[in-house]
């Protein structure tokens, strides 16, 4: 049996604080596949993000092994790039300056760099935009500036912490599209990290569930709604079954 590209074996984080040892990690085992779009849904604390920040290195597990591409992965490398909710952009560079930062970080060519920078504005529908500053664009904008730094070093793993959820419904609905479009696009491996169950059915392949604290693996669910997603996929009765499913299992319908 081949090794998926990501695995994850019994994996837990256990915090020490001043009243004692706290558990927000508890067993947690998956595979993930090339290419394969998952996203993490469970409710606040239940160790989505820590999860997330394990699978980057930014964050050491306690206990358990996580594998990547066939080698045992405990800290941050290349071939991951990550998210978050805000965008982090320098407010003092241009777009295309801070679209460039991952690749000046990594010692790139930069010949290769400007007209990657280019290539990627224009992927997320900001051509034109790249002498503008941060603080000249809107949240959604600055987003798509967001993901274009994270594709600017083309990495193999796209790990996604709830990016869209200070936005606003019309934006969020917008770069979700845009979203499907550029995975469709790059065929990049993405975890996705969301509170939105109608957000996760839309986007995935297949939806890890899990438990409030301590954070265990409930279920996981395979999408199976056709592709290309369009917003009217919303309409399909089965993406409401899907829906009511996650939501049950979460505890939210009875």
């Amino acid at each position: 049996m081949s090794q998926s590209l990501i695995e994850g074996n019994r994996l837990s984080k256990v915090y020490a604080t001043a009243t004692g040892p706290l558990v927000a990690l508890d067993n947690v085992s998956f595979g993930i596949e090339e290419g394969e779009f998952i996203s993490l849904v469970g409710p606040s604390g239940c160790g989505k993000s820590t999860l997330l920040s394990i699978l980057g290195g930014l964050e050491e597990k306690s206990d358990g092994t996580l594998v990547l591409a066939g080698k045992h992965h405990d800290a941050p490398r290349p071939d991951l790039g990550m998210m978050f909710q805000t965008s982090v952009l320098f407010s003092w560079r241009t777009i295309r300056e801070n679209v460039k930062l991952p690749g000046i970080i990594l010692g790139l060519d930069r010949k290769q760099q400007a007209e990657r920078c280019d290539e990627l504005l224009d992927m997320v529908g900001l051509n034109g935009f790249g002498d503008r500053y941060p603080d000249e664009l809107s949240g959604g904008m600055r987003q798509r500036v967001a993901l274009a730094r994270l594709l600017a070093h083309d990495p193999r793993v796209l790990l996604m912490d709830e990016p869209f959820g200070a936005l606003d419904e019309f934006t969020r609905e917008t770069m979700n599209n845009e979203l499907l479009r550029i995975w469709e696009k790059t065929g990049k491996t993405v975890v996705f990290v969301t509170h939105n169950v109608g957000e996760a059915v839309f986007l995935s392949d297949r939806i890890f569930v899990m438990t409030p604290r301590p954070g265990r693996l409930e279920g996981i669910i395979d999408v199976d709604l056709p592709r290309p997603r369009k917003a009217e996929i919303m309409r399909d009765p089965r993406f409401s079954e899907l829906v009511f499913d996650i939501r049950r299992m979460l505890g939210v319908d009875h």
